[in-house]
């Protein structure tokens, strides 16, 4: 992965689907600021991005793959030390093992988060989670990632945003999807030659499953 494309770049706010908004990084009075951190390892010879699974017991977003991070705290000085704070809360990263390359847009999610993402590289080492509300940590290849044979989206009606398209990456029996998988799908674009399908693969009813 190329992550110098990151260093220089004017990060905008997204919207829920992952559409670019205009505007700034306001909240809007009902949302809580948040950053998580996307982690890049480098490992037997190429990337890996990792991934934290949620566990099934929380109210937001139940066993879904997501970037270490969370809320921001009153004693957090800044974004980039609330991901920081939460990565080393959920996965024990350790700050000295972090280099901080850039940040991606700013998101907002159903949850009424605005959340930050910074991309970082961090350690190659065995992560294990080291918080409650982690099930699982997943290094997955970059390879695996970008394979179109993996990636499949498709396009369904939101009861708030209208139509949206939503992401799945399928890799090594984990599917991102959702917020994380926006997070990704730009992240991938900026540091590799993957390039986003124009078309979903399917339109679908707005009630229809979705992975658990």
């Amino acid at each position: 992965m190329d992550l110098s494309r990151l260093r220089e770049r004017d990060p905008v706010e997204l919207t829920a689907e992952g559409s670019r908004a205009e505007g700034s990084d306001r909240l809007t009075g009902e949302e809580r600021e948040a950053a998580v951190l996307a982690p890049v390892v480098a490992r037997d010879g190429a990337d890996h991005v990792l991934f934290t699974k949620r566990a099934d017991h929380l109210s937001d977003h139940p066993g879904q793959m997501s970037f270490p991070g969370g809320g921001r705290e009153p004693e957090d000085t800044d974004l980039l030390a609330t991901a920081l704070r939460e990565a080393g809360e959920e996965i024990g990263l350790r700050s000295e093992e972090v280099e901080v390359v850039g940040r991606l847009d700013d998101i907002r999610t159903i949850t009424d988060y605005l959340v930050r993402p910074f991309v970082a590289r961090i350690a190659d080492r065995e992560y294990r989670p080291s918080d409650e509300e982690v099930a699982e940590v997943a290094v997955l290849p970059v390879a695996g990632l970008v394979d179109p044979d993996n990636y499949e989206s498709e396009r369904r009606d939101h009861p708030h945003y209208g139509e949206i398209r939503l992401h799945f990456f399928r890799v090594d029996g984990f599917t991102v999807w959702g917020a994380t998988a926006n997070m990704l799908v730009q992240l991938l674009e900026l540091a590799t030659d993957w390039e986003l399908p124009p078309e979903p693969d399917r339109t679908v009813d707005a009630d229809a499953d979705l992975p658990g």
